[in-house]
């Protein structure tokens, strides 16, 4: 009976296997969202422009993830481009700056207007002969750096020697009575720091022997920049025979006068002065105006010369030249002299006048 059963079981099996024999029973897809879900394409690194934010700002915007890109090649600022008045188009990242790969060199300084970048200017020092500091060159380029140039430059070209000589008067006097003359000449031989200097003035009437003469020799040392220190020897030509030691300065004093003041002291012991300063007014180039004055003073009266204690005498002289060239220049002028104190009295008791106006034409010259 149960192999009658079995017998059963299996033919009515055979057909249903031999109907799927053959053919592949298809599996069910697993889900994607709760296997695993397919990786979403990346984002690009595209930022949408953002929408003008809304009235009502109830819920907060959702945060954009920030996407991370490589940072841009620094390009070189051009401030020649830079003007008054611009404004710059983009912000500039002061912190993404690479400072090490700055290219100064690029950088266009000289198309730099006004209000653009610029550095402090140094300091302007104007240095001249009358308010400005003798070395105003070493608040520029330092002190050490302007020694070392000044001694090369000394070097090169300092200390040169030199002649000079000046006819600074020659002229003619007239004047009530017998005219006259007069002549007032140095030079010099040497360098810029020592030089020998010669001097000789004197003057006179015509037909009369020569009234007053005198020759100088003298050391000079520079002791500032336009002033040296002399000293040395005078000679009188005329009248007892004198013989003076001399010292003194000579040189150009602010506002451009020309000072020249001496001490003589006499083999007889006699101590007088002498301090001459004139200035030249320019008018044009070639037309020179130049006021003068002349003082001598004597520390005790010496009558064999005629000269009193005190102040002898004093000069004041106008004189109006032409410079045909700067060596050579003619002059037409005017100059008066008094007598003072006790040399009036001697020229009164001599029978000279005490006071004397001179119309003058000479020349004044140099090489």
């Amino acid at each position: 009976m149960k192999a009658l059963m079995i017998s059963l079981l299996l033919g009515a099996s055979t057909p249903a296997l031999a109907q799927h024999e053959g053919h592949v029973m298809p599996m069910p897809a697993k889900p994607v969202a709760k296997a695993k879900p397919a990786p979403k394409p990346p984002v690009k690194a595209v930022v949408k422009p953002k929408a003008a934010p809304a009235k009502s700002t109830t819920k907060p915007k959702a945060k954009v993830p920030t996407v991370k890109t490589a940072p841009a090649k620094p390009v070189p600022m051009d401030h020649g481009v830079m003007k008054q008045g611009e404004q710059q188009t983009a912000p500039i990242d002061h912190g993404q700056m690479d400072h090490g790969q700055m290219d100064h060199g690029m950088m266009n300084h000289d198309a730099m207007t006004t209000g653009a970048m610029q550095p402090n200017p140094a300091p302007t020092i104007t240095p001249n002969d009358e308010t400005g500091p003798v070395s105003a060159a070493d608040a520029i380029w330092g002190a050490d750096v302007m020694r070392a140039s000044r001694e090369a430059v000394y070097q090169e070209h300092g200390d040169m020697q030199m002649f000079w000589f000046q006819g600074d008067r020659a002229e003619y006097r007239m004047r009530d009575g017998k005219d006259g003359y007069l002549w007032d000449v140095q030079g010099y031989y040497g360098g810029d720091l020592n030089k020998f200097w010669f001097k000789s003035e004197g003057e006179g009437s015509f037909g009369q022997p020569i009234e007053q003469a005198e020759v100088q020799a003298l050391y000079s040392r520079a002791i500032a920049p336009f002033f040296d220190l002399q000293a040395g020897v005078r000679q009188d030509l005329t009248g007892p025979d004198r013989t003076h030691a001399v010292i003194g300065v000579q040189g150009l004093m602010p506002y451009m006068f020309e000072v020249d003041a001496a001490a003589f002291l006499s083999s007889k012991g006699d101590l007088t002065a002498r301090i001459e300063a004139e200035y030249d007014q320019r008018i044009t180039q070639r037309l020179i105006l130049q006021p003068r004055a002349e003082v001598n003073l004597s520390a005790q009266d010496i009558p064999e010369l005629g000269i009193g204690s005190g102040v002898d005498n004093l000069e004041l002289g106008l004189r109006l030249r032409y410079e045909f060239a700067r060596e050579f220049a003619p002059y037409i002028g005017i100059e008066q002299e008094w007598k003072i104190g006790g040399s009036r009295d001697y020229a009164r008791a001599a029978g000279e006048d005490a006071s004397v106006t001179n119309y003058v034409v000479g020349v004044r010259f140099w090489f």
